[in-house]
């Protein structure tokens, strides 16, 4: 559909609705209308379905605000049957709104008849998608640089602290023999299919096309007359450098960070990409980690365990933490060290968690055997198995 064709159609009329209806009026007119010219209930009717494509292209443009309001404002500019300016005597003429968009440019990229450098296209930003022979004139348009990803290992304690690391990366930059414009000679010229866009349009859905990266500039809107050398035309040079980034504490094994504007370099004023970090981290020999917990496993004696008492637990990087082991603690019972964990996003940090372990000794001397022996006298009538085969024979 062509730009005239857009501002000239009455989609409040197709749908049977004012130009102030409400969101919902225009969502019942149209589902009421689509139901009754579907083609499913109008086999081999050529009017209905003509008529049911008509309403669809209609609600694409007024059940969407912003769609709506662009077209609200296009109408509100032309009217009805084009731009009209007083002619001789009074009368009026009209301009072609397809001449306007799409056929302002004169040779070399200068204003045409219509006295418009650029085309109308560019008063409407997003509103109408331009392709090749048609809108913006002559202007290349920035283009992001590409996003570029790389790795790095951290420490456990890195990982929790956070840590400054240099990274070398490998990535396309504006090449420095052509400055970027793919030319041998600074000249390159204005790609004739795009029209220094970097993009053509195909055939979309209702009144918008969409676009692809043009394929003879391959997107860049130039072409070069005289290819540059090291480039070939492209405008792009591998390029090697070294940066030191700050990975944030608490990161996690396998995390991707986004460092934003660390990327590619863009063109012709364009934004850099980004850089995205898949981080790894090495395990420790003594702590673990659970979110933004710390863990640990501490051995305990069978004393100590039975009758309580006081424990030293080690931290990351920091001073050991007295923890309170309560009389009959049971092997693989958890306690928390409030505070000693990982650095969350906020600042604050997690728990460390212990888990106690009773730690059986190997070898007994005489005095060890026989205080054990005395103990087994002593607690002969108990049983720590009973309830165990009670509960197998009521299952």
């Amino acid at each position: 559909m062509s730009t005239k064709d857009f501002v000239e159609k009455d989609y409040y009329k197709v749908l049977g609705v004012p130009k102030d209806a409400t969101d919902a009026e225009i969502k019942k007119a149209y589902r009421k209308l689509a139901r009754e010219n579907h083609p499913d209930a109008n086999k081999n009717d050529t009017s209905a379905e003509a008529r049911f494509k008509e309403i669809s292209e209609a609600n694409d443009v007024l059940g969407d605000p912003k769609k709506r309001k662009e077209y609200d404002d296009a109408r509100a500019l032309f009217g009805n049957g084009g731009f009209r300016a007083g002619g001789p005597g009074g009368g009026n003429f009209n301009f072609d709104l397809g001449d306007l968009f799409g056929g302002a440019q004169g040779p070399g990229g200068t204003a045409g008849a219509g006295g418009f450098g650029g085309g109308l296209g560019d008063v409407f930003g997003g509103l109408f998608n331009r392709g090749a022979g048609g809108g913006a004139g002559t202007r290349t348009q920035p283009r992001r640089g590409q996003d570029i990803e790389s790795e790095v290992t951290l420490s456990f304690t890195e990982a929790v602290d956070g840590a400054t690391v240099p990274l070398r990366m490998s990535s396309q930059a504006p090449c420095k023999a052509c400055s970027g414009t793919g030319d041998k000679n600074g000249t390159p010229r204005v790609c004739p299919t795009c029209v220094g866009t970097g993009q053509v349009s195909r055939g979309g859905s209702g009144s918008f096309s969409l676009t692809d990266p043009c394929v003879d500039c391959k997107g860049r809107g130039l072409i070069a007359e005289t290819p540059c050398e090291v480039c070939k035309g492209s405008g792009r040079a591998k390029s090697s450098r070294t940066m030191q980034v700050r990975i944030p504490a608490g990161v996690s094994d396998g995390q991707r960070i986004r460092l934003r504007g660390k990327g590619t370099p863009g063109e012709r004023g364009g934004p850099s990409g980004d850089l995205y970090v898949v981080v790894h981290v090495d395990a420790h020999p003594v702590f673990g980690r659970k979110d933004d917990n710390l863990t640990v496993t501490v051995p305990v004696t069978f004393v100590e365990a039975a009758l309580g008492g006081e424990i030293k637990v080690p931290t990351l990087g920091g001073p050991a933490v007295t923890l309170k082991l309560p009389a009959g603690t049971p092997n693989g019972r958890t306690m928390r060290a409030r505070g000693k964990g990982a650095v969350r996003k906020d600042g604050t940090r997690g728990d460390l968690l212990v888990t106690v372990e009773v730690a059986v000794p190997q070898e007994l001397d005489d005095k060890a055997r026989e205080a054990l022996e005395t103990y087994r006298e002593a607690t002969a009538g108990e049983d720590p198995r009973a309830e165990l085969f009670q509960a197998a024979k009521g299952a």
